[in-house]
């Protein structure tokens, strides 16, 4: 269960990591995307992809803390058994 636990928080880091690099991407192309520099949708421009590199990083932070704590468990438990 706590193999399971930490593959969860894991895979969230991951996931959370990309993006953030693609909320990134877009920031730095000055929230232009697509071919020919096409607007990405009306009024767009970089505030959603603002927001979003804030969620991914929350995200990140929130998986990383599963991770953690998932640690703490196992070697806790490992104490206990020897």
């Amino acid at each position: 269960m706590i193999s399971n636990t930490l593959g969860i928080g894991l895979q969230g880091v991951q996931e959370g990591l990309q993006g953030m690099e693609t909320s990134a991407r877009k920031i730095a192309r000055g929230g232009v995307d697509g071919p020919q520099g096409s607007a990405e949708g009306a009024g767009g421009g970089l505030l959603e992809p603002i927001m979003d590199l804030k969620l991914y990083e929350r995200s990140v932070e929130a998986s990383a803390q599963v991770v953690k704590t998932a640690d703490e468990t196992l070697g806790t438990l490992l104490d206990i058994t020897a």
